[in-house]
């Protein structure tokens, strides 16, 4: 199985169209959240709608899993937690979103609101629990926010990262957890887009401008996941310890050459982190 993981594509459509062209390659595209952008002058309800037409879009090609990031709150729920609501309406598109669990064949994937408050917090406490009584030997998690005091959210001079995230990885030690949010993580010094707590994989793409986006194909089957971003394209073996620096990907395989976007390694440009 091989899955193409983005996140925080922040409503830049260019990058939705590299989404959607790449999209059937893949047996999986997992959205690690903030699909929308508060920051962005469209207006918001707007936003939903044209995102909504690009999911349904890539629903068609393949299977999709969304998770809500901190852009994508879009009401507030009876008890005055923020949530987004809009999230939960792209179920209908057969698209696994916050709150669902989704099996497919040996692997359980389980998609993570993003929570503002004590009550959404505890559906997520009861729902890995729950998740957690019939979990495959392979359990990935889609969640934002990556967890705390990992170099997969330290922002150049303090940590971002959820620090219940990292109770949680020590209770149900799943095998991953995908994230985003910090956009800069994978590029500057004691940052990363990759980390391991306990035995559970941690991955964040970060977020550069213009297509395509940063990604990372997690390809299940070779134990191996790669991210690839303007310039450089790396490679980690999810079945050996953790290894730092992560291997140049110098000789790709054809399905990841189909994509376009492995640089020659003596044209890398230099890191620069993003906004």
């Amino acid at each position: 199985m091989r899955c193409l993981v983005v996140a925080d594509l922040h409503y830049s459509l260019p990058q939705f169209d590299w989404l959607l062209s790449a999209a059937a390659q893949f047996d999986l595209v997992i959205f690690a959240g903030d699909a929308l952008d508060v920051g962005s002058m469209v207006d918001f309800r707007a936003q939903i709608v044209v995102v909504k037409k690009y999911l349904a879009l890539l629903a068609s090609q393949t299977r999709v899993i969304l998770c809500s990031g901190n852009h994508d709150l879009d009401e507030r729920s009876a008890e005055g937690e923020k949530i987004s609501r809009w999230i939960a309406d792209v179920r209908e598109l057969g698209i696994a979103c916050d709150g669902d669990s989704l099996a497919i064949a040996d692997t359980l994937f389980t998609v993570c609101p993003w929570w503002d408050g004590p009550q959404v917090k505890q559906r997520l406490v009861a729902q890995l629990r729950d998740a957690a009584l019939s979990r495959p030997q392979r359990w990935i998690w889609a969640h934002h926010a990556p967890p705390a005091n990992s170099p997969t959210s330290w922002g150049g001079k303090r940590f971002f990262g959820d620090v219940d995230l990292v109770q949680w990885i020590g209770e149900h030690k799943p095998s991953m957890v995908i994230s985003g949010h910090v956009h800069q993580s994978p590029f500057i010094s004691d940052g990363s887009w990759f980390d391991q707590l306990g035995k559970t994989w941690v991955f964040n793409t970060g977020l550069q401008h213009g297509r395509p986006p940063t990604h990372i194909v997690l390809d299940l089957d070779e134990g191996k996941a790669f991210w690839l971003a303007a310039g450089e394209a790396q490679w980690i073996d999810l079945n050996a310890p953790l290894q730092r620096p992560a291997h140049p990907v110098v000789e790709p395989p054809d399905w990841l050459t189909s994509l376009d976007r492995i640089a020659d390694p003596s044209l890398a440009a230099p890191r620069a982190a993003a906004g």
